[in-house]
């Protein structure tokens, strides 16, 4: 059983780790074991995955999911130990963890955080402006902006840059019609390219329009290590 330390935002604030991950509204610790957590979303969870070692899908929010608030600034954060994929990452403590189809995804409601790992050279910008073309051809809501080299975010209003990043591109995606009401959740999703010695890891931070998890998920991007 993988062990697990709480720690407090202000505890991580000093800690070792990178600051910065983008901002999720118009554009995006402890110890958990294993890959016994997080993955790719069956039906009804809100993320898909396009099959393939090309690319993984993009995150769809769920029609019924209740609405999720943001990320308080007193949350506590574990740390999840993928060791069979080779990484470790900071997450919100009582955020649901599944695993499916070789993806890791956590949530809480409609904000989502998805890791996939495949094998491949580091991403390029233009890599990445052929893979979302790809993935728009199988989600029709989704909308990209151009993808970007040496990728920053926001933490407390500074603009912090996150070395381990090769590509960020920000797209987002519509839910389904909500059955009683008609109406679609709007997710933005800052998508973040990691690559290291043959390995690539897509980081997709889904929020809900409206919904403000900028500091948070800026925490969560420069939280990435590979082990």
């Amino acid at each position: 059983m993988p062990q697990r330390r709480t720690v407090l935002i202000a505890a991580v604030l000093v800690a070792a780790f990178l600051p910065g991950c983008g901002s999720t509204s118009n554009s995006a610790a402890g110890s958990s074991g294993g890959p016994s957590a997080p993955g790719s979303s069956s039906p009804g969870t809100g993320a898909t995955t396009t099959q393939g070692h090309s690319s993984a899908g993009a995150l769809v929010p769920e029609a019924q999911a209740a609405a999720a608030g943001d990320i308080p600034d007193n949350q506590v954060f574990l740390v999840l130990h993928d060791k069979a994929s080779g990484y470790s990452m900071r997450y919100p403590e009582g955020w649901a963890l599944s695993h499916a189809q070789g993806a890791e995804t956590i949530r809480d409601k409609n904000n989502l955080i998805r890791i996939t790992v495949r094998r491949g050279s580091a991403p390029t910008v233009a890599s990445v402006r052929a893979e979302i073309t790809t993935l728009r051809a199988s989600e029709s809501s989704l909308r990209a902006g151009a993808p970007r080299s040496q990728p920053t975010c926001t933490f407390m209003g500074t603009t912090r840059a996150i070395p381990r990043a090769t590509v960020r591109v920000d797209y987002s995606t519509l839910s389904a019609p909500n059955q009683v009401t008609g109406k679609r959740v709007k997710l933005v999703v800052n998508r973040y390219y990691l690559a290291h010695a043959g390995k690539v890891a897509v980081l997709d931070l889904g929020t809900p329009v409206g919904v403000d998890n900028v500091d948070a998920y800026c925490l969560i991007a420069t939280s990435f290590q590979w082990r």
